[in-house]
């Protein structure tokens, strides 16, 4: 978590560096305006030789932030024990609006100026370059588990969308054979009615028929039986 102070927040809290004989190493700290005020910084460090520091003053708007690079100058033998005892002192304090790092009066970061001023103190970190491959093969570790977790997660969610469009298919199956044994159901309640039907229809007609024939012999036999007239 970044350090937070009242007037502005530094992250990381400490400086560090990859350590390697003949080479240079940066780290760059973000500094944060918390404030509405204009705040102006100014970086110290215990070995101004060894550190080139960008910029080393600055102002820095109401809650707005601004970076600083520090970078490490090669060095030709390690330290003892990979220790470092180099400290930085990060300076701030509030100035008139609108101000400008190139009219800030001299006295501006002198605590007898009266001014308040606030110090944040930052430890420097030399890491190895065994280190640094160490925290790589972490990192990619991480990242492979990451993935295979990812991968898992994928396979997973396609044998779930398998099942589920393997159980629509067979619900889409039963569906179609229900419904056609509901249209064989329905043909054959309509034979069925149909042969009900037709009985009924042929008894009606015959009796039909016989009445006519009846009615029919009735008048010949009455028209035989009838006297002559001569």
């Amino acid at each position: 978590m970044a350090g937070t102070g009242h007037l502005i927040s530094v992250h990381p809290e400490e400086l560090k560096f990859q350590f390697e004989l003949e080479k240079q190493s940066y780290c760059d700290l973000k500094v944060a305006n918390n404030t509405e005020h204009y705040v102006a910084f100014k970086v110290k460090t215990t070995s101004p030789k060894k550190y080139f520091v960008r910029p080393n003053t600055g102002v820095i708007q109401p809650w707005d932030s601004s970076v600083i690079r520090v970078t490490l100058q090669a060095q030709r033998e390690y330290p003892p024990g990979m220790q470092c005892k180099d400290k930085f002192l990060l300076q701030s304090t509030i100035v008139a609006p609108n101000s400008d790092v190139d009219e800030l009066p001299q006295d501006t970061f002198n605590k007898d100026s009266g001014r308040t001023m606030e110090e944040r103190r930052l430890r420097v970190v030399y890491l190895s370059p065994d280190a640094a491959v160490g925290n790589s093969e972490d990192e990619a570790s991480k990242s492979s588990k990451q993935s295979f977790d990812n991968s898992s997660m994928r396979s997973s969610s396609s044998s779930d969308d398998n099942q589920a469009l393997q159980r629509l298919k067979e619900e889409r199956d039963t569906a179609v054979r229900q419904t056609q044994q509901l249209h064989q159901e329905l043909e054959m309640l309509k034979r069925r009615n149909s042969q009900k039907s037709d009985p009924g229809f042929s008894f009606t007609f015959a009796l039909f028929v016989a009445l006519i024939g009846i009615m029919v012999g009735f008048l010949l036999n009455l028209s035989l039986s009838s006297p002559s007239t001569e």
